[in-house]
């Protein structure tokens, strides 16, 4: 029987609230249907709504992540996307019963004695937790939050709180973010933590460049890109199942895995939501994500099957 605190569990939760926190973005909060508590989390974390179009979209948690009573989740409308959004917006209202899967976190909190944080647009909701348990930890902390314009900001009277540790800046009356002057200088006590759209996160990349290692950790909720990858076909062999599966140019470990009958979850089918993460036993793979660190890469312990390839004839995972 699998446990349903394992990440990636299914299980059934009703919308019990719905408001909207700005422009575009509907605030949901879920519980389960029986008033059962729900599993743990820590800041950073993010679910996976099971849409009854077939579509599976992974929502950063924003809520309280000792709240076992109910799960929040603050959703853009991206009319421009590719249909989640616009699901969950027109057809997730209170009593509706949505399909998620339990928390994983690809963006966790780490221990520091100061950060500074930076979310752009709808990039603020893994932020929001962090914020209260650094501020309840004692840590120093700042962030800088940046949209198109305050009317588009979601969040800003729980921010408000937080008084002069926050800086808000909507591009319409203050232009772009300053990200040099609010970065300073390197410090290696200091940890940076930033989410938003790619465009701020490359910028926040390049400018952390000269930081230590792993001073800077992102969120993305769109693929980064990536270099020509391995073309060449291989082999995988699924270890657990006794199965070799082989693929094609064309062709992803997902696909290959899923033809040959064998589970593998997934949700993203981009490299960013962590889903489909399959422990390597032997062979190079060529890491294709937006997840894993610098480090992980290098370990090549893991990979995500639905966009990493093999820089060699052949893998083995532990499928």
């Amino acid at each position: 029987m699998s446990n349903p605190h394992t990440p990636g569990h299914e299980i059934p939760l009703v919308v019990a609230e719905r408001t909207e926190a700005a422009d575009g973005v509907a605030v949901l909060t879920l519980r389960h249907p029986h008033g059962e508590p729900l599993p743990q989390w820590q800041p950073g974390a993010h679910i996976e709504l099971l849409l009854d179009n077939g579509l599976v979209r992974h929502y950063s948690l924003c809520g309280a992540p000792g709240d076992r009573s109910a799960w929040r989740i603050g959703v853009l409308h991206a009319p421009e996307g590719r249909g989640g959004s616009a699901y969950v917006h027109a057809k997730l209202h209170v009593d509706v019963e949505v399909r998620t899967r339990t928390p994983r976190n690809n963006f966790a909190l780490r221990p520091a004695r100061r950060y500074l944080f930076i979310a752009g647009g709808i990039g603020i909701t893994p932020i929001l937790p962090m914020l209260a348990a650094v501020e309840a930890a004692g840590a120093h902390w700042r962030l800088l939050y940046g949209g198109r314009s305050r009317s588009s900001m979601a969040f800003l009277d729980e921010l408000a709180g937080y008084g002069e540790a926050v800086t808000v800046h909507p591009q319409d009356r203050h232009g772009l973010l300053d990200i040099d002057d609010y970065l300073g200088d390197p410090d290696p006590e200091t940890l940076v933590y930033c989410c938003g759209p790619e465009p701020l996160l490359a910028a926040v990349e390049e400018r952390c460049r000269a930081w230590p290692d792993r001073a800077l950790q992102v969120e993305r909720f769109q693929a980064k890109a990536q270099g020509v990858p391995s073309r060449g076909a291989f082999e995988v062999v699924l270890d657990r199942s006794g199965i070799t599966v082989q693929v094609a140019p064309e062709r992803s470990v997902l696909d290959a895995v899923r033809e040959a009958g064998v589970a593998a979850l997934s949700s993203c089918a981009e490299g960013i939501c962590g889903t489909c993460e399959t422990e390597v036993l032997d062979g190079e793979p060529d890491h294709r994500d937006s997840v894993l660190s610098a480090e992980e890469r290098e370990s090549d312990e893991i990979m995500m099957i639905c966009v990493s390839r093999s820089r060699g004839p052949r893998l083995v995972l532990d499928l």
